[in-house]
């Protein structure tokens, strides 16, 4: 029989690339309750996010009834700027934008330069539009946003909160080249008189011994994605609402390697799948370490044996840098659940005591290596990557008490590959980050006036906040797979 105690232990996907270990120890429910209080939203935020959580439950995200929520012809697309982005970046983007607006046909819905302004809050730059919360108004500010630049002057809590109640892609590369690459990118994809595709779905898994997480994702995740009832519903769904019959090939763990990852991003000569989920502990590194900025978020694979074997090496971690010249990742779209896969903040607002500032982590926030490599790629970039800021926490995957819960993961898959534009998958993650936020603040404010809140319960509603508000769309939400045309 296990152990009560280690099974009431809270755990955090995560190895740290220098160590081997885990980046966060394993904590007891009492330990995670305190960080609960430590790290409550400021009075402001949470109220936006009770606003919000309401108006999630209504239909059509807060779009009115006369508008399609799936359609960019009738909800609309804008660029957000920094009010101080490079012009070169504007310009590299210049494609894209031009694109949407002979797609949409309708200059009143595209904006392509809106602008965001230093320390601004999501109430004070609705505002600035003439927009509230809860509230969308395609003529002002359209529901598909892609946010341009570092998190340095767009904060990812901006995007976070932006994302409950908007379709929020993100885009940040270091040279405006990069840009371009992506812009040409998915203006040759849509226009293509066939994309080159397949109509597969691949699921990719490791799962390293005595580990808690990965036992968790491998077995309750990626196994029942790839192989069971969640996978007929996927496969099921498609095909009722498109007419398409998609396949799905699951990766074991003992396949999922660096040498079969780079094989799936590599095509060896088979079309890329149009759609790769993999779940797997992302790699994290200290402060001021040489490889935090190349390879934290990189995917760690089954080449690594186990937690507290001793630093990582590069053959157990595939990193942005392992992508190459020859990849095949034109029209990819890519789901990585792991610890900093889409990015990094520069301080754990997490795992910090009361009274204190949280511990920095990073000299600067930043986007993952990886991402930007796949959707950069000299050769025709991925549409889009999924994926984690800060850690992954498994109670995304499992809820206490209830058991595994995969419709969030499931729907991401399938509004992906129905067509509906990226930035419209998330929808599920998002209103669950407003709606837990609420609760966990209501939980929060009965601790403060002394009634019993059990630390179980509160631990709980704590790590699902905190890891349902940390997904993120890397690209651009107005994005989508062209099903229909696939090979």
């Amino acid at each position: 029989m296990a152990d009560p105690a280690i099974e009431e232990q809270i755990y955090l996907n995560g190895i740290d690339g220098a160590t081997g270990n885990y980046l966060v120890p394993p904590m007891q429910p009492d330990e995670a309750a305190r960080f609960a209080i430590a790290s409550q939203p400021d009075s402001r935020t949470a109220s936006v996010l009770k606003s919000l959580s309401l108006q999630a439950s209504q239909a059509h995200l807060g779009v009115s009834f006369s508008r399609d929520p799936v359609k960019l012809t009738e909800s609309g697309w804008c660029v957000v700027f920094h009010e101080a982005e490079d012009p070169a970046v504007k310009a590299a983007l210049a494609p894209l934008i031009e694109h949407r607006r002979r797609q949409i046909a309708d200059d009143s819905i595209v904006k392509p330069e809106l602008e965001y302004r230093d320390d601004e809050s999501v109430p004070a730059w609705l505002a600035r539009y003439n927009v509230g919360i809860g509230v969308v108004d395609p003529t002002k500010i359209p529901l598909y946003v892609l946010l341009i630049g570092s998190p340095e002057r767009i904060p990812f809590e901006f995007g976070h909160l932006l994302d409950v109640q908007y379709c929020v892609g993100r885009l940040h590369f270091d040279a405006p080249e990069d840009y371009r690459r992506y812009s040409d990118s998915v203006v040759a994809y849509e226009t293509a008189a066939t994309p080159a595709n397949s109509r597969e779905i691949l699921f990719f898994g490791p799962r390293q011994a005595g580990d808690a997480p990965t036992r968790l994702s491998s077995e309750y995740l990626v196994k029942p994605l790839g192989t069971s009832g969640a996978q007929s519903n996927i496969l099921n769904g498609i095909k009722r609402k498109t007419g398409v019959e998609f396949t799905s090939r699951l990766y074991p763990p003992e396949q999922s390697t660096k040498a079969y990852l780079s094989e799936i991003f590599h095509g060896n000569g088979v079309r890329p799948p149009a759609f790769l989920f993999t779940a797997s502990h992302g790699v994290g590194w200290p402060m001021n370490h040489p490889q935090q900025f190349a390879a934290s978020g990189a995917l760690l694979c089954q080449d690594f044996r186990s937690p507290g074997l001793g630093p990582l090496k590069p053959e157990h971690y595939f990193a942005g840098s392992d992508l190459g010249p020859d990849a095949k990742v034109h029209g990819l779209v890519c789901f990585h659940f792991a610890c900093y896969s889409i990015g990094c903040p520069s301080h754990n607002r997490f795992i910090h005591q009361p009274n204190q500032e949280p511990p920095p982590i990073a000299t600067k926030p930043f986007f993952a290596a990886l991402p930007k490599a796949l959707l950069s790629h000299s050769s025709g970039g991925a549409l889009g990557v999924f994926g984690h800021v800060e850690r992954a926490w498994p109670q995304s995957i499992t809820t206490r008490g209830v058991g595994p819960q995969l419709l969030p993961f499931e729907n991401v898959i399938g509004y992906s590959l129905i067509g509906c534009p990226l930035g419209y998958a998330l929808k599920d993650f998002n209103e669950r980050y407003a709606s837990l936020s609420t609760n966990l603040g209501s939980l929060l404010e009965r601790k403060s006036f002394g009634l019993p809140v059990a630390d179980t319960e509160l631990a709980s509603r704590w790590t699902e906040r905190n890891d349902a508000e940390a997904y993120v769309l890397f690209g651009d939400p107005g994005a989508r797979i062209r099903v229909d045309e696939l090979g």
